[in-house]
């Protein structure tokens, strides 16, 4: 999915690091995208958005999967 959104579209670099500082992270990289985000297992639309990357965190803030534009 991410490989339809250029530029830079992916930061795997970000896992485990703090929900914040990763989408300051992502926004500085790619500024045409918005980084929001979302609780582990929290309902998201299935839609692709190449302006959007969900940066997805478990309860103590921690980015858990890889966020990707889409």
């Amino acid at each position: 999915m991410s490989s339809q959104c250029p530029p830079k579209n992916a930061w795997p670099e970000l896992v485990g690091k703090n929900g914040d500082y990763a989408t300051s992270v992502i926004e500085k990289e790619n500024r045409k995208v918005d980084a929001v985000v979302i609780l582990d297992g929290s309902p998201v639309t299935a839609d692709l958005r190449c302006d959007r990357v969900r940066v997805i965190v478990n309860s103590k803030n921690i980015v858990v999967r890889v966020p990707v534009a889409g």
